[in-house]
């Protein structure tokens, strides 16, 4: 399964809901393919739920399983809480969590 597949899985339309929201932005390419990479991850971590049903201790867990147990890069981890706060803010229009932890 491709990775974006399990963001498609959530909820049917989501990664053209966030390929929308990141050229509204004027973001490149590169920054696509995170964005969609971390949002996909984040998706899978919590079992495809919907994303509307994700908490922002939601954004917590999984930020600290990537710090903690996957022990990703202090890079890599910024990546994700950037591609985790633009899913919030741009694509769910909910406020994202001020300082999620495990930085």
């Amino acid at each position: 399964m491709d990775i974006t597949e399990a963001l498609e899985q959530s909820r049917p339309g989501m990664v053209n809901l966030v390929q929308v929201a990141i050229r509204k932005r004027e973001l490149n390419q590169r920054a696509e393919q995170t964005y969609l990479h971390w949002i996909s991850r984040f998706m899978l971590f919590h079992g495809l739920k919907d994303p509307d049903s994700l908490a922002q201790e939601d954004q917590t867990l999984f930020l600290g399983y990537l710090s903690e147990k996957v022990r990703v890069s202090r890079a890599r981890l910024n990546q994700a809480k950037h591609a985790l706060a633009f899913f919030y803010e741009d694509v769910l229009n909910k406020a994202a969590q001020p300082d999620t932890a495990a930085a």
